[in-house]
């Protein structure tokens, strides 16, 4: 009996991995997140499908509920899939779910996917480096669970690029305390539906980004990088 956490990609179903194609393939249940693309589910053809999708303020099942459904399917048949948007330990929580399973005396195998953090950018040509502009970048929450006792994301980022995932219903309060550390005129590139069908690409400053209609899921990019999409963009057009 195995569990495998299987990383979706970022939407594009033709972005998740071989590999996850051969487990889906042969899965006898599969557990899946709302960001998954349920064009993907078409190769898990006769599995047993779970919806377990949370998104900001509606959870269909609690993490903890979620961890339970992977330790009793996991006991009882030979091949369970939990299929998550992205990758599974990008902000997918699959280092809990694996820590609960291997508590239970249940293999886990992880089969990573296409985190939305670089494979969203990417795909519009918008590089997260660029040599001369950006040597690094960090990748956030901009959602943090409210439970937690204190927030552990301060915003004074040294990185040069900065990439926040979950970040739109707080961007207004994420931007003000970003400000506090950069330059009102740092631009910014928001992607809303990344590598889907109604994909937006949203561009503006740090000063004005939040007065933009955006809405999720998206993620924000911040940082000189954009300049480079910019041009990019505006030389491929001539």
């Amino acid at each position: 009996m195995v569990v495998y956490l299987v990383g979706a990609g970022p939407g594009d179903p033709e972005l998740v991995t071989i590999k996850a194609i051969k487990v889906l393939k042969k899965a006898d249940v599969v557990i899946y997140d709302r960001l998954a693309n349920e064009k993907i589910l078409e190769e898990a053809a006769g599995a047993k499908l779970i919806y377990v999708g949370k998104k900001a303020g509606v959870h269909h099942k609690t993490q903890d509920e979620i961890n339970q459904i992977l330790i009793h399917e996991g006991q009882k048949y030979d091949t369970v899939v939990r299929l998550k948007g992205g990758d599974p330990f990008v902000f997918g929580r699959g280092g809990e779910e694996m820590l609960a399973l291997l508590e239970n005396g249940i293999e886990v195998e992880v089969v990573p996917g296409v985190t939305s953090a670089i494979g969203v950018p990417g795909t519009i040509g918008l590089p997260v480096t660029h040599r001369g502009v950006a040597t690094s970048f960090t990748v956030v929450t901009g959602h943090e669970d409210p439970t937690k006792a204190e927030s552990q994301v301060k915003w004074d980022f040294n990185a040069d690029t900065i990439i926040v995932l979950m970040g739109i219903g707080n961007l207004e309060e994420n931007v003000q305390e970003i400000l506090k550390y950069k330059d009102p005129e740092t631009p910014v590139c928001i992607i809303e539906n990344g590598t889907m069908p109604g994909q937006r690409i949203v561009t503006g400053a740090l000063g004005d980004i939040a007065q933009k209609n955006v809405q999720p899921p998206a993620l924000v990019i911040i940082g000189p990088v954009v300049d480079v999409y910019n041009q990019m963009k505006n030389s491929g057009s001539n």
